[in-house]
């Protein structure tokens, strides 16, 4: 690909499993960025560090002065209530959208999630099919993405699958036929590289990437490939959504904020059918995924490994 004449990307999430691998990216390609952090960073080539957060106005006027794209990563995936959920997705995306504008800068390219097309399932869903109105109303030229479950080496949402493959179980949702689809990180970012420069064939839409897998995985055979990625023959055991239901209250004891499985997600995760729509994908001559999902799990079990996180 060729560089990008030192444009300037202002970025959200930036320290994030997504966002961080993200500026990598983006300075590999020849980038300037601005990205926003809660906390200090060493100093970087190329990466102005803006010290805020989404609900500071004024970090956010700072963080998109002088950009030429926004790219929107930021979001709550997990939160003990509506308000978390509405302060992240919703008031969150209003504000980037807002100081995008009063920046001049006309580029928005926006990350939401496969969630949004079943907002009556989830609060997360629900917010985040909030914040893509919000953005394609917004008079800026935008894209939204809508990544479905995204693995790979650094990942805490699919650790505990792979924890509990290590010692020779996996559980899911009631319905082990129901299909999902997925992407590892680097592919997921790769399409959001694609996606930044101004181009009139994807404005105003809003696209979904996966990894390739017609018709996506089923629930039974994903569980297994993590089992394989970690050198097990694996059992699989489906719950039903009550005990679900319970699991949820339980973790919520235990972890409290931390908590991995909520009420919020249950569910979203008894949902049949988390595969992309095909309509919706990238035009293949602009991207297509690049790594093999068995491949990348193996990866994302060494690294899990190599990082003590197993």
């Amino acid at each position: 690909m060729a560089r990008a004449s030192q444009k300037t990307v202002a970025i959200t999430g930036a320290t994030g499993f997504v966002g961080s691998r993200m500026l990598d990216l983006i300075i590999e390609n020849g980038y300037r960025a601005r990205a926003l952090t809660r906390r200090r960073q060493d100093d970087r080539r190329d990466v102005t560090w803006v010290r805020g957060a989404l609900d500071d106005k004024d970090s956010l006027t700072q963080l998109c002065s002088g950009a030429d794209h926004v790219l929107h990563i930021a979001g709550v995936v997990n939160a003990p209530d509506l308000a978390g959920f509405e302060a992240g997705n919703v008031k969150g995306t209003l504000a980037v959208v807002e100081a995008a504008k009063q920046a001049g800068t006309t580029r928005f390219v926006h990350v939401s999630s496969l969630a949004a097309t079943q907002p009556q399932l989830s609060i997360y869903g629900e917010t985040k099919a909030k914040a893509e109105k919000i953005v394609a109303t917004s008079g800026l030229d935008w894209t939204i993405l809508r990544p479905p479950a995204v693995y790979g080496p650094g990942d805490g949402e699919l650790l505990e699958l792979f924890k509990m493959a290590r010692l020779g179980f996996v559980t899911l949702p009631p319905d082990a036929d129901g299909r999902l689809s997925i992407i590892h990180v680097q592919d997921l970012c790769r399409a959001l590289l694609v996606l930044l420069p101004e181009q009139e064939d994807l404005t105003a839409r809003i696209f979904e990437v996966d990894d390739g897998k017609p018709g996506g995985w089923t629930q039974d055979g994903f569980a297994k490939a993590i089992g394989s990625a970690m050198g097990k023959r694996i059992a699989t055991l489906g719950i039903p959504k009550a005990l679900l239901h319970v699991g949820a209250f339980a973790d919520r004891l235990v972890r409290r904020d931390k908590a991995k499985l909520t009420a919020d997600r249950v569910s979203y995760f008894c949902h049949d059918d988390w595969t992309i729509d095909p309509q919706r994908q990238l035009p293949p001559q602009l991207w297509q995924p690049q790594i093999d999902t068995l491949q990348g799990l193996k990866d994302t079990a060494q690294w899990y490994r190599q990082n003590d996180w197993m």
